[in-house]
């Protein structure tokens, strides 16, 4: 009994361990249930999520699908649309195309609001997309946002966020910035003159614009002052009036290849407001070629080679029509075979050949032939190579309008080859290369948009041309802001605006608008009234003879306004204007009498005593603001006089 005992006491702690093991491995066994249970959940929850992720995404891809060819349709209505239903309906796809989320549509869209390309112009709008655009690293939204802080249209008018603004979109690769930059580091807005940055920048701009010049994507267009637009319209050959156009259309018809060539030209470059349409230069050019004009001839031979959606390219057909011309001595045929010969197009590639022809329509004084003799000289093509010489053709081409040949003297300027490294004549040449960028169209859609009536949407593409620097634009932008019809501007900013445009204009050599700079600091428009500026200004317009310059300069000496009180000098003055324009003769001729009756009253003995007591001061006072009048109604009394005594 007693050793039953004891074996029980030792079996106990091993049933005990038994029991503990086995509750141990269910308890095992249920945390293992649990976990799988969990497992198969968040499997189940991220089979779920990537299902999702990947709906998500695939719905997105086919919105941006969408979006992209919502994009596209609406460009391609937009480009050959003529009808207002047509260009409202395209500016309803980009809005889908926008609320897609498409970049770029969402982009053109903000452009639409902001420069008025669709009706009604809304800058908050556009200010909102922008903002949300910019957060998302658009250089373009960043430049637009930029040019608004720099004007003060949508927002606070603020150069210091415009400056940010403008370095990050130019980090970004936006051309138009970099641009901007350039003109500010060059003339010293809100940054410290500096000619190297001003060079960094415009070179970035213009390498891009003459690839395009190279491939003859790039034009320059017509750009129309709108102070001289009345006057001038119809003479300065801007853009070929209706009927004119007609009248050279009935030439052409007739047989006329002189009238035939200029409208191929027109049209193959889209100038003097005619639509860039190839079929018809191509039209134009063969009807003077049949007729045997060496141009129609040449010009064929050059849409052969280039090629276009109108004329398949083809080398042969361009040797052709290059050799007729050539034979006949037409300077565009010489240069037309000169360069099949240097690219070997159609024909083996042989330098001298290329330089004989070259040469020849170069001593013709063919601009793209002094290029060629230039490029020639410049890479040692065929000849030995001379900088030197580069530079003298390249000099010539540019003198006659050839701006592929103002960009290489840019080159050549900014690094010293061939002629003394000069940082400023580099960077002026590559600022006049930038110039011609597709940008510039701006001026024909403002021009259009101020002929219709829509003062704010021409405001603001030529206010965004003024701050790149165009001189044109700035003389346009201020003149807008002079009128009463600006609506997107408080009048407290529209003076001080223009009169910054204006001594902008005038520091790039427009006399006119250094006049309008010497009136604002006259009358005290958008600045303190301050006559010895204004006389400073009146000065310098006088340099470049403007005869309103000099009236003003007379009537400051005349009172002493600003400068010393000298008559003669007034009388100097005032002589110079009219000598200087006859629309001054009146006006001067008033002057004249009016400073002649002060100098009668202040010299006769009989006014001695008058004079005395009121001084003459006080009558200068008096005639001042009607001095004018006085003179006229002098003048009328003594007209009645001498009727009545006849």
């Amino acid at each position: 009994m007693k050793a039953l005992s004891v074996a029980l006491l030792l079996l106990a702690p091993l049933v005990s361990v038994h029991k503990t093991d086995k509750s141990f491995e269910n308890q095992k066994e249920k945390n293992v249930s649990k976990q799988e249970a969990l497992n198969e959940s968040q499997l189940s929850t991220m089979q779920d999520t990537f299902s999702s992720q990947v709906e998500d995404l695939a719905r997105r891809k086919k919105n941006e699908e969408r979006g992209h060819q919502l994009y596209k349709m609406s460009n391609k209505i937009l480009k050959h649309s003529k009808s207002k239903k047509e260009k409202e309906e395209a500016y309803q796809l980009l809005t889908k195309a926008a609320d897609m989320g498409h970049l770029k549509a969402m982009e053109k869209l903000a452009a639409a609001l902001l420069f008025g390309y669709r009706d009604p112009q809304n800058i908050t709008a556009a200010v909102t997309l922008y903002e949300t655009l910019a957060e998302k690293g658009s250089h373009k939204s960043q430049t637009a946002l930029g040019f608004m802080f720099s004007y003060g249209i949508g927002m606070e008018y603020n150069q210091a966020k415009a400056l940010v603004y403008y370095t990050f979109a130019s980090l970004g690769g936006n051309l138009i910035s970099q641009m901007i930059l350039g003109y500010r580091y060059w003339v010293g807005i809100n940054v410290p003159r500096n000619c190297e940055a001003a060079l960094t920048n415009y070179r970035k701009v213009a390498h891009f614009i003459a690839n395009k010049l190279e491939k003859n994507e790039e034009m320059p267009v017509e750009k129309v002052r709108l102070m001289e637009k009345s006057e001038n319209l119809s003479s300065n050959n801007d853009f070929l009036d209706w009927d004119v156009h007609q009248y050279y259309k009935f030439l052409a018809e007739r047989g006329d290849t002189q009238i035939q060539v200029f409208l191929g030209q027109l049209h193959l470059a889209g100038r003097k407001g005619l639509e860039k349409d190839h079929s018809k230069a191509f039209y134009y050019f063969l009807k003077a070629a049949k007729a045997g004009n060496t141009h129609g001839m040449a010009f064929l031979g050059k849409m052969f080679f280039e090629g276009s959606v109108a004329v398949t390219q083809s080398n042969a057909s361009a040797f052709k029509y290059f050799t007729m011309a050539a034979e006949k001595g037409n300077a565009v045929g010489l240069w037309g075979l000169g360069l099949l010969y240097f690219q070997g197009k159609g024909v083996p590639v042989n330098y001298t050949e290329a330089f004989k022809y070259f040469h020849i329509a170069a001593e013709k004084g063919l601009a793209d032939a002094q290029f060629q003799l230039g490029v020639m000289y410049h890479s040692g093509s065929g000849v030995r190579k001379d900088y030197k010489l580069a530079f003298k053709y390249f000099y010539l081409a540019s003198q006659n309008g050839q701006p592929i040949a103002v960009y290489y003297l840019a080159q050549m300027y900014a690094a010293g080859t061939g002629v003394f490294r000069s940082c400023q004549n580099a960077v002026e040449l590559y600022r006049s290369v930038c110039e011609l960028g597709s940008w510039s169209e701006k001026f024909l859609t403002a021009y259009f948009a101020y002929q219709d009536g829509n003062i704010d949407s021409s405001l603001i593409q030529y206010a965004l041309l003024a701050e790149m620097g165009y001189e044109v634009a700035q003389s346009n932008s201020a003149y807008i802001l002079e009128s009463e019809q600006v609506k997107i501007l408080s009048n407290d900013q529209k003076y001080p605006l223009a009169l910054l445009l204006w001594n902008r204009a005038a520091a790039q050599g427009n006399a006119f608008a250094r006049v309008k700079t010497g009136d604002y600091h006259f009358y005290g428009y958008g600045t303190k009234r301050d006559y010895v500026t204004a006389a400073i200004h009146y000065s310098r317009a006088v340099d470049h003879h403007i005869a309103q310059a000099m009236f003003n300069l007379a009537y400051m000496y005349e009172h002493g306004l600003g400068i010393p009180k000298d008559i003669h000098l007034a009388k100097r003055w005032y002589d110079l204007a009219a000598q200087t324009s006859p629309d001054a003769s009146i006006p001067v001729f008033l002057a004249r009498i009016k400073l002649e009756v002060k100098l009668l009253f202040s010299e006769m003995q009989l006014f001695k005593q008058f004079t005395s007591s009121w001084k003459m001061s006080k009558l200068d006072t008096v005639l001042r603001p009607h001095w004018d009048l006085f003179a006229l109604v002098v003048i009328v009394i003594l007209l009645v006089l001498l009727i009545r005594n006849r």
